[in-house]
């Protein structure tokens, strides 16, 4: 464990009536940093944010915060003694009491001030006296934030804080709650499984696929060099294209690129982004546009390539030609190497 990390998870399994939940789960949780656990439904994101918490214990492996085992099979150290502020993902307010008294809750008497500074925090002075019913859903999760940061806990978990808020609410709280969780430089672990809020408020991230570690690393690293094709179609979209291995460079279907694997065959990966339409045909192989999709500030275009692959391509809205097209993809002369 390093001196800047502030949880580490070691080879932790977790197994329920014989079944294999988790599977040598293994990263370390940087201090003062953002860590998303990041996954499909049903890949044991929030059973590992109960072991992390203390409601469970790992089958085997260790948990340690701070250089401390908190769990193992043999040790077991209660959450209220692990200074971890949970955010639950339906906020779980005491509908009886204000918010005030929500976000004083479980802390030592006399303690207003510090309950004024959550209010100040979260920009709910005025909100003090209401109660969880007269809230917005997002102005609930502030709550249920500021109730967890109240203690100055070492480590904050959030279980799909923003699942249960409509697409606008979600970004924009998504913001707020990051804000807040930088201003106070806590510790914080999200579990979600949106791509696109792990990508875009984390510094690091754990892929959870399979019940174990895919990948874990910063977002860029994950997007722009996945370990698997499995992990490279779950994070953003992907065009993955058969390639051959020759003298040093992978041939695929638009091009070839540097390769330095030993197979004989592999994947390129090219993202949509990447991929530009030649003006002369001669630069270019030929495609048909089977697809076509319009965002607003740019869209997408599914070109079937001669080898029968489609391939996505992001362009601009001045680019994108008719269903039924013919256009020539540009040569792509760099791509990400995968092994079948």
């Amino acid at each position: 464990m390093t001196n800047t990390s502030t949880l580490l998870v070691d080879s932790v399994c977790k197994e329920f009536r014989r079944q294999q939940v988790l599977t040598d789960i293994s990263f370390e949780v940087p201090e003062k940093a953002i860590t998303a656990i990041l996954g499909p439904s049903g890949e044991g994101k929030t059973t590992l944010l109960r072991l992390i918490a203390g409601f469970d214990r790992p089958t085997s492996g260790t948990l340690a915060l701070h250089g401390k085992i908190v769990s193992s099979p043999e040790i077991h150290l209660p959450p209220e003694q692990r200074g971890v502020g949970i955010v639950p993902q339906d906020g779980a307010l005491f509908p009886h009491l204000t918010v005030e008294e929500n976000i004083a809750f479980g802390l030592p008497r006399h303690q207003q001030g510090r309950v004024d500074e959550m209010l100040t925090l979260i920009g709910m002075t005025s909100q003090r006296s209401s109660r969880p019913a007269q809230l917005s859903g997002g102005q609930q999760q502030r709550v249920s934030l500021a109730r967890a940061l109240a203690p100055s806990p070492r480590l904050i978990l959030l279980d799909e804080p923003f699942s249960a808020l409509d697409a606008n609410m979600r970004s924009s709280m998504r913001e707020e709650v990051t804000a807040i969780i930088r201003k106070t430089e806590s510790t914080a672990i999200i579990v979600t499984h949106d791509q696109e809020e792990a990508m875009s408020i984390s510094d690091k991230v754990v892929v959870l696929l399979n019940g174990t570690v895919a990948q874990f690393g910063s977002p860029q690293e994950i997007y722009e060099n996945p370990r698997s094709a499995h992990v490279a179609r779950f994070i953003g979209d992907a065009n993955l294209l058969s390639a051959i291995v020759d003298k040093g460079r992978a041939f695929h279907a638009i091009g070839s690129s540097p390769c330095s694997s030993s197979s004989q065959r592999v994947i390129a990966l090219v993202r949509p982004e990447h991929i530009r339409l030649a003006h002369d045909p001669q630069d270019g192989h030929a495609g048909v546009v089977e697809s076509r999709s319009y965002f607003g500030h740019d869209g997408t275009l599914g070109i079937r390539l001669a080898t029968g692959e489609i391939v996505t391509a992001r362009l601009p809205i001045s680019e994108l030609a008719d269903i039924g097209s013919t256009v020539f993809v540009a040569s792509i002369e760099t791509a990400t190497i995968l092994e079948n």
